[in-house]
C-alpha cells in the first residue's frame, strides 16, 4: 500500500497564525506535532516511509522535510500549481505508476485532519484496501453527529459486504433543514476527502471519466521521458481544468463504495473547529498560558502572554508578533474574507 498526502493547501481560515510561508498543515495547533507530522506518524503502523509520499508545491518542500525529515527526497510529488484534487491525483499515479505495479493501492488523503481513534482508522484501512483490490473507488464516509452544513454527504445505499456499501449519490453542502433530514435519515455521511483506489484503477477512470485531464497527464508523462522526473510540467499542468475528484470522477464512477466510519475525525476548517477540539478549563476557556477568568466562557485565545479575561464569552482571540484576530466564535469562518482584503489591499507583509 502506498500513501499519498496532499500538503498544498494555504490554509487561509487560519490567519494570521498561518501564512503563505507557514500554511495550517505546518502548524502545531493541538501539541508539539504539527498537522503533518501527525497524519504521518498516524500512517506508521500500516505504512513504512518508503511508501508515503507527499503532493505539493515547490515553495513548500523545505517545510516538507524539515516537518518529515526520514522521507525520502524523491517521494515528494512537486505540483508547478495547485489545481485542486483531481489533477494533483492523477499527476500523482501516473508518478507511481514509475515505481509501482499498476495493482498497488494508492491511499489518498490530506495532510490536515484530525483523527482521534487510530485504531478504528487502521480497521478501516485494511477494509478499503481490500475492497480497492476488487477494483472499487473506495472513499470513507463520516458517521456524522449533527446537522453540519459546512460538508458534502455521501448516500450509502447497499451493503456489498460487512462495513462497505455503494454509493448511491453526492451531495454537495446542504442547508440546515436537509442536514437534519440527512442526519435523521441515517444513511448519509460526510464526505471525509479520502480515498482509495489501485494504480490501475483510477488511471482508467481518468481515461474514461476526465479525458482532458488524462490527455495533459499523457504529455506530462511524454516530458518526464525526454527530461526525467524532475523535468518542468507547468505547460501542461496549468492548463489543467480546476476540478475536485469527486466531480471529476467519483460522481461519474460506477464501481464506488463508501465505509462508514466514526474514529472522531475533523477537517479542522476554522479557529472555531480548533476552538472546539482543543482542551478546556472548567468555564470552557481554551488557553494554554497562565490565566485569568472572571465570569467568562467558552473563549479560545492563541498567544504566549498571560491572559485576563473579564466578562467575556465565546471569542476567538488569535496573537501573533505583528497581527492579532480577535472574532466572535460564530464568524470564524470569515478569517478567509480578511486574507482576501489584505490581497486586495496589497499588505502582502501580513500574508
Amino acid at each position: 500500500m502506498i500513501a499519498v498526502i496532499m500538503a498544498g493547501g494555504s490554509g487561509t481560515r487560519f490567519w494570521p497564525l498561518s501564512r503563505e510561508i507557514t500554511p495550517k498543515q505546518y502548524l502545531k495547533l493541538f501539541s508539539e506535532e504539527t498537522m503533518i507530522q501527525k497524519t504521518v506518524k498516524r500512517l506508521y503502523p500500516m505504512i513504512g516511509p518508503e511508501n508515503i509520499y507527499i503532493v505539493s508545491t515547490e515553495a513548500q518542500r523545505p517545510l516538507i522535510l524539515d516537518n518529515i525529515p526520514n522521507l525520502p527526497e524523491e517521494n515528494l510529488i512537486i505540483e508547478p500549481v495547485g489545481r485542486n484534487t483531481a489533477p494533483c491525483i492523477a499527476l500523482s499515479a501516473a508518478y507511481l505508476k514509475r515505481k509501482y505495479q499498476g495493482n498497488e493501492t494508492m491511499f489518498i488523503l490530506p495532510a490536515d485532519h484530525i483523527i482521534v481513534e487510530e485504531d478504528l482508522f487502521q480497521e478501516s484501512i485494511e477494509t478499503a484496501c481490500q475492497a480497492a483490490k476488487e477494483a472499487n473507488l473506495v472513499t470513507f464516509g463520516i458517521r456524522p453527529d449533527y446537522p453540519a452544513t459546512g460538508y458534502g454527504y455521501i448516500e450509502a445505499g447497499k451493503e456489498v459486504s460487512r462495513g462497505l456499501h455503494r454509493i448511491t449519490n453526492f451531495k454537495e453542502k446542504p442547508d440546515y433543514n436537509t442536514a437534519k433530514k440527512f442526519l435523521e435519515a441515517g444513511h448519509y455521511y460526510w464526505n471525509s476527502g479520502m480515498f482509495m483506489w489501485t494504480i490501475d484503477t483510477i488511471l482508467e477512470h481518468y481515461h474514461n471519466l476526465a479525458p482532458e485531464i488524462y490527455q495533459f497527464i499523457q504529455d506530462i508523462e511524454d516530458i518526464w521521458d525526454e527530461k526525467g522526473l524532475e523535468a518542468d510540467i507547468s505547460s501542461k499542468y496549468i492548463p489543467m481544468p480546476k476540478l475536485p475528484v469527486d466531480i471529476a470522477i467519483m460522481e461519474k464512477a460506477k464501481n464506488r463504495v463508501v465505509i462508514p466510519v466514526d474514529y472522531h475525525w475533523s477537517d479542522v476548517g476554522s479557529w472555531r473547529a480548533v476552538s472546539e477540539l482543543s482542551e478546556k478549563d472548567e468555564n470552557g476557556n481554551a488557553i494554554k498560558t497562565p490565566n485569568i477568568s472572571l465570569n467568562s466562557e467558552g473563549n479560545y485565545i492563541y498567544t504566549d502572554k498571560l491572559v485576563a479575561l473579564i466578562d467575556t464569552d465565546n471569542l476567538i482571540v488569535v496573537d501573533t508578533p505583528d497581527a492579532l484576530l480577535i472574532t466572535k466564535k460564530e464568524s470564524a469562518e470569515k478569517v478567509k474574507d480578511v486574507v482576501a482584503l489584505l490581497e486586495k489591499m496589497g499588505w502582502k507583509d501580513y500574508l
